[in-house]
């Protein structure tokens, strides 16, 4: 990447520039000896938030490399390691089709799941979004490294719609929506990042991302392509 001629740019421009490009820096950086050994030797989990960027990569082919976490929705057409999910909306769907009996299913204590069994409770209750506390729950467990995908935070058309994959669909908002705000994803995952400093965090992005600023003062969190996240792990984009 050329320098930046700090002339053209305002201060704050200036400053995202350069986050940009020291995150372009670190990607070259980011390699990992990837195994389809089942024991999972390389100790990498993925974090699947629903955000639309994560749609060319099949979460079934990330299953030979490591344990995955889902969130909401993804459990209609793939079925996680662990599903998380805090939304009495979604709990009480998930809960209908029994998922839960033959799955890992975590979501947090309310008194609409009294008559529903072989739910696994958050104590104490979070209270945070699915999405990060998916990340904070694979967090607890013991791996290096953790890929995160499909946390997009923006919205579509330039931050005004939704954006979730699955919009137009049950228990969820019309693509026509307004963007829900982001903030307390935002902070929850920064939060996640701060205090497990002995984990990489990868964030996969597509060329369209929303970089925040609050995660350049971290040096366990990292960005990476979608199209160099789909070589490291020899996937073919869906």
């Amino acid at each position: 990447m050329p320098k930046i001629d700090k002339s053209l740019y305002s201060k704050a421009e200036y400053k995202q520039l350069k986050y940009l490009k020291k995150q372009k820096k670190l990607q070259e950086k980011i390699q990992l000896p990837v195994s389809k050994d089942p024991s999972y030797s390389n100790k990498i989990a993925f974090v699947l938030g629903n955000g639309v960027s994560r749609k060319p990569i099949d979460p079934i082919v990330l299953k030979t490399y490591g344990k995955i976490y889902g969130c909401n929705a993804i459990y209609r057409t793939f079925s996680p390691d662990f599903l998380i999910a805090v939304d009495v909306k979604m709990i009480l769907e998930i809960s209908e089709f029994g998922y839960q009996k033959n799955h890992e299913v975590w979501t947090n204590p309310n008194r609409a799941y009294q008559g529903i069994s072989n739910l696994n409770f958050f104590n104490p209750n979070k209270g945070w979004s699915s999405g990060p506390t998916a990340l904070w729950l694979a967090s607890q467990h013991t791996y290096d490294r953790i890929y995160i995908l499909g946390f997009d935070y923006m919205g579509l058309k330039n931050g005004k719609r939704v954006n979730n994959i699955y919009a137009d669909t049950k228990n969820y908002k019309k693509s026509t929506d307004g963007a829900t705000f982001f903030g307390n994803w935002l902070r929850q995952t920064v939060l996640t990042v701060r205090q497990h400093s002995h984990i990489d965090y990868i964030r996969v992005v597509d060329q369209n991302a929303y970089h925040p600023r609050e995660f350049k003062e971290y040096k366990n969190y990292h960005t990476l392509s979608i199209e160099k996240f789909l070589h490291l792990f020899s996937i073919e984009p869906k």
